[in-house]
């Protein structure tokens, strides 16, 4: 068998330069879609990209939610991935149990066996929430999180979702997810957060805002 350098050699050169720009365009699609930073942003970029090179980055989205879903059901979990001092054979078990959740995502199970063997399992919901701001640049999605004290009605977000998406910040071609989150503790109005921006118009917010002012006067 032919190594590669010698195999892309004795093509013709239109060969080559269809080689070449194949090589190239499998680099790109298996690059991260953004940079992200810290530990856990690192191992969800190694999982995105290994994913990616195996075709499989719908699989391994669907393996990690069913993951966050096995987390959220049994909190004892938390303290578990979080504990230092698990015994080899104890991380062996977790990874197991763990594993069981995921369907057809080899990647994440990988993943599971590397945190444990790392002590990084404490890292997971992390990584995981990392790896679907990937998958969401990946798609070209931008979510935007309204928050209201009380649940919006779907006439009223859909109308916020069509003014945020004529918003420069979401830009020509992307597709919006918005998402309405409940804080009572706002009293009104709604507090919208796109990426790393947010507009506050929530009563809590005004009502500080008069306070300071009331303080600053006397």
């Amino acid at each position: 068998m032919f190594p590669a350098r010698s195999f892309v050699r004795a093509l013709p050169v239109s060969s080559r330069v269809f080689a070449a720009r194949s090589y190239a365009s499998k680099a790109a699609v298996t690059t991260p879609p953004v940079q992200l930073f810290g530990v856990d942003g690192t191992y969800a970029s190694a999982l995105y990209t290994a994913s990616a090179k195996e075709s499989a980055l719908d699989a391994t989205a669907k393996g990690l939610t069913s993951l966050k879903t096995a987390l959220s059901k049994e909190p004892a979990y938390a303290g578990i991935l979080s504990n230092p001092a698990l015994s080899a054979a104890d991380k062996a078990t977790v990874v197991e149990s763990l594993s069981k959740s995921v369907k057809s995502a080899p990647a994440v199970t990988n993943l599971l066996s590397v945190l444990a063997d790392n002590n990084r399992l404490g890292l997971l919901p992390s990584i995981i929430s990392n790896y679907e701001t990937l998958m969401r640049a990946y798609k070209g999605e931008v979510e935007a999180t309204v928050t209201s004290a009380a649940p919006l009605e779907s006439k009223l977000l859909n109308r916020i979702e069509a003014a945020i998406s004529k918003s420069a910040f979401v830009g020509a071609g992307k597709k919006l997810k918005v998402t309405n989150k409940v804080n009572p503790e706002i009293l009104g109005g709604v507090v919208v957060e796109l990426g790393d921006r947010t507009v506050d118009l929530s009563v809590s917010s005004k009502i500080s805002r008069l306070n300071a002012l009331i303080s600053e006067a006397v």
